[in-house]
Order: C-alpha cells, then sequence, then structure tokens
C-alpha cells in the first residue's frame, strides 16, 4: 500500500495511507469486529466521525486488533452544528473519550457550518495545538471554501464524494495545487453504464469491478480513499488492489463514461 503525502504551506507533513476503512452506517459489535478485522488485514487509515455515533466501537476495535496505535492514521469529523469554539473543544474531547486516544491524527470539520470559518479553524487551531488533534482538514468543501479555511490554518485534508461516472470537482485541483490529500468517499457508489465498462475492465484484469473502481481512484494524483463493507470477504477484495495496473486507455474509458 502506498501513502498520500500532503505537505501543505506551513502546516505538518501528513502521510495517508491510500485506502482506508470507512466506518459509515457501521455500529456496535458489527463495527467492532469489522474495525478489528481491517486493521488485521493491513489497513492502517481508520475512518470515523461524531454523526456516525461509533466512535466507541471503532476504538475498541484499534483495542482488540493488537495493532501499535502509531501505525494507525485515526480520522473523525466535528458536525456542523457544533463547529463554534465550545462546540469544537466539546466535540474533540467527546471523541478522544469514546475513541479511548489521548489523539486523533486528522480532524476534519464535517460539512461547511453557519458558524463563522474563522472562528472553527481557531478552534481547530487551538485542538492541534493543545496536542489533542495532529493534523487539520474539511469535507464537502469547494475550492473557493477552501481557500478561506487554508487562509485560517494549513488545510492537509479535504474528504469529498468521488467514484468512477462522478466528474471530478474542483477541490481535487485544489487539493494537488496546495498540496492537500484528496480522500474519496462513497467509492463504490457507481451507477448507470460506468458499472459496465468497469465489470469489462475488470473481467481483463480478473478483478471485481469494485477493486478496479478503487484501483482507478488511486492511481490519480494525491487520490486516497476510504471504501466501507460490513462483509468480511469484500473488505479483504477491496485491500488487493495493488497489485494489478490499470493502462492509460482503460483511465481514460473509466473517466470519459458518464
Amino acid at each position: 500500500m502506498h501513502d498520500v503525502i500532503a505537505t501543505p504551506p506551513e502546516g505538518p507533513q501528513l502521510r495517508l495511507p491510500a485506502l482506508g476503512f470507512g466506518t459509515w452506517q457501521l455500529h456496535d459489535e458489527e463495527c467492532r469486529e469489522a474495525v478489528r478485522h481491517a486493521l488485521e488485514l493491513g489497513y492502517r487509515h481508520l475512518d470515523t466521525a461524531r454523526m456516525y455515533r461509533n466512535e466507541t466501537a471503532v476504538g475498541a476495535g484499534l483495542r482488540d486488533s493488537g495493532v501499535d496505535r502509531d501505525e494507525v492514521v485515526v480520522v473523525t469529523k466535528v458536525r456542523p452544528g457544533d463547529a463554534d469554539r465550545d462546540g469544537v473543544a466539546r466535540e474533540v474531547a467527546a471523541s478522544l473519550r469514546e475513541l479511548d486516544l489521548d489523539h486523533v491524527d486528522l480532524l476534519l470539520l464535517h460539512a461547511p457550518s453557519p458558524v463563522p470559518l474563522e472562528e472553527t479553524m481557531a478552534a481547530f487551531a487551538a485542538e492541534r495545538d493543545a496536542g489533542r488533534v495532529t493534523h487539520l482538514g474539511v469535507s464537502n468543501f469547494s475550492a473557493e471554501q477552501l481557500d478561506r479555511a487554508a487562509a485560517e490554518v494549513p488545510i492537509g485534508c479535504v474528504q469529498n464524494e468521488y467514484q468512477p461516472g462522478r466528474a471530478p470537482d474542483d477541490a481535487l485541483a485544489w487539493c494537488r495545487e496546495h498540496g492537500a490529500a484528496y480522500v474519496a468517499y462513497s467509492p463504490l457508489d457507481v451507477r448507470g453504464p460506468v458499472a459496465e465498462v468497469l465489470t469489462e475492465i475488470g473481467r481483463a484484469h480478473e478483478r471485481t469491478w469494485a477493486q478496479v473502481a478503487l484501483r482507478w481512484l488511486l492511481q490519480q494524483e494525491q487520490v486516497a480513499t476510504i471504501p466501507r463493507s460490513s462483509n468480511a470477504q469484500r473488505r479483504a477484495q477491496n485491500l488487493e488492489v495493488f497489485d494489478f495496473t490499470l493502462t492509460d486507455e482503460e483511465m481514460r474509458r473509466i473517466e470519459e463514461t458518464a
């Protein structure tokens, strides 16, 4: 597995494992076991959020895995409705308590908020300066919104929806220009004609359509992704995407199929 290297101006370098394990819609024992198994397989990037209401299970799965904490990049997110100064402090404290960690590696604002961005980013910076958070980022932001956020703090990561059949948003170009990691969520939410193209290309490589979709994302500059699966076999399959390569023509076919 390779890392996506983020080098935001005036910020610390972030090494983000390119293939992470998403935990949205996983809860309780199912989530705990999925996280434990994912780490056993070799995932080293865990994605959760306050909104998911599963941080306790994610933390338990991390403990159960026996994997050294320092080997895993743990990501969580602050809800937009709690993005004021006091709310960020409260959200981070709750995340650390439920995850049973002394810090998270990457803290994201889950989506644009009615709270002034300057206040939110100042609160994020305070958490970083206190050692409770290492890197800062945002989710569901446009390039214009990223410019505003980056004027306040170094943005190491942007997490937006992206999958085959969906045109790249302006945030991807922003990340490449500014040295941030772009994390594609819902990478397998594929619909329409592109699904047939993925299946056809998969046959040529003896791979599933999902493995081709993930490989297509991972071959793009600065792109990481966080597939989620409650199925143990699929978790393993999703990780088996680093021993084959799509040709330039195959990459273009997928990109050009809406």
